[in-house]
């Protein structure tokens, strides 16, 4: 596939979801994320292994592509990067207060977090130049 199926542009959402406390949390953040219109979950591990419609929604389905990395190792940031795709805004829940082995993955923590990111995110709603297509495409997954 040369390209992604999705004409639409979209706001793309990338967890970095890691094999800790952190992972977790950044992983339900990007659901809530997902859920309340902040945005489209998709797979890093995908863009990761090189999928064609990951790597063209990344590069130019989505007009907007957010990491969410659990720690300043920005695993999902660098992925992106290494596909030459700098993320519109990357977070990195160490720098936001979360402590790896340590911070619990509780919906408290969840939304604490969520809504600092979300100061700036706007809703997917209100997003400029967003009127092309589905409000749902660009999953990458071709299902749109």
């Amino acid at each position: 596939m040369d390209k992604c199926c999705c004409n639409a542009k979209s706001r793309l959402i990338y967890p970095c979801s890691g094999a800790t406390n952190t992972g977790e949390i950044a992983d339900q953040i990007s659901r809530k994320l997902a859920k309340e219109g902040y945005g489209n979950m998709t797979c890093l591990a995908s863009v990761g292994a090189h999928i064609s419609g990951f790597e063209e929604s990344a590069k130019g389905a989505a007009d907007k592509n957010i990491t969410i990395d659990e720690c300043s190792d920005a695993c999902a940031k660098k992925i992106l990067e290494h596909i030459r795709v700098t993320p519109t805004k990357s977070h990195a829940l160490t720098e936001m207060g979360a402590e790896k082995g340590k911070t619990p993955s509780t919906e408290e923590i969840i939304s604490k977090t969520s809504n600092k990111i979300k100061k700036d995110l706007p809703l997917k709603a209100e997003q400029e130049n967003n009127t092309e297509g589905d409000k749902n495409s660009g999953c990458s997954c071709c299902s749109c």
